[in-house]
């Protein structure tokens, strides 16, 4: 185990947990409490509990990536969504599901799923370390749908880029739903508010100016 990554090797499947990912959406100790055992002092990690499968489905249940896997037995691999997805979740980040590749100082992070600070104060930003509970961050995960035309394309890669001291900027087919999984729109292109002050969120309203948000970027 790295300082970052917890590994736990199984017969059929290997998983991996990046705990600075974690936003605590608990559907892995929920849904699977047999593999994912909560509350206990050492391993907590069974991959031999279940049939495979069942890892596999609550592994890409998590919506932050903070859980992956590699398949030992000749399985599939997990395959990019067919639709990309970026959920506002009530009250914290957003939850992204698509081919991405966002840009850090040491190049781009290439994932599938990843939870992304909207509150602005992140201490690992422009990845959600959980600090929207501590600040009491509100923002309501049901804003108003806009009517957008359909996309020619709804999966392919996504960039997101953090700007510096302000928005995500968001590049690629990507469709942004409510915390209920409602169409909020469809965009090619768009800019995300970050910075936890826009009065137009999801989206950046320049409102970082004004209120001098400060953040590493491109």
């Amino acid at each position: 185990m790295s300082d970052d990554v917890e590994t736990v090797r199984g017969d059929k499947i290997l998983i991996r947990f990046e705990a600075k990912r974690c936003v605590h959406s608990r559907h892995c100790v929920l849904e699977r409490p047999d593999v994912f055992v909560p509350n206990v002092k050492g391993t907590w990690i069974h991959p031999d509990a279940v049939a495979v499968e069942e890892v596999v489905k609550v592994s890409e249940r998590c919506p932050s990536g903070a859980i992956t896997y590699e398949r030992l037995d000749g399985g599939p691999a997990e395959a990019p969504p067919l639709v990309n997805r970026v959920q506002v979740r009530e009250n914290g980040p957003l939850a992204f599901h698509a081919e991405l590749a966002i840009e850090g100082p040491h190049g781009a992070s290439e994932r599938l799923r990843a939870t992304l600070c909207r509150c602005g104060a992140s201490r690992n930003k422009p990845y959600c370390d959980g600090s929207h509970v501590t600040v009491g961050f509100v923002a309501t995960g049901e804003p108003a749908s806009a009517d957008t035309p359909a996309l020619r394309e709804r999966k392919g890669r996504l960039e997101v880029a953090p700007l510096k001291n302000g928005p995500l900027r968001v590049r690629g087919n990507c469709e942004l739903v409510s915390g209920t999984g409602r169409t909020l729109a469809k965009r090619t292109e768009v800019k995300l508010c970050r910075c936890g002050n826009s009065g137009n969120k999801p989206f950046c309203d320049g409102s970082h100016v004004k209120a001098g948000f400060t953040a590493e970027g491109a």
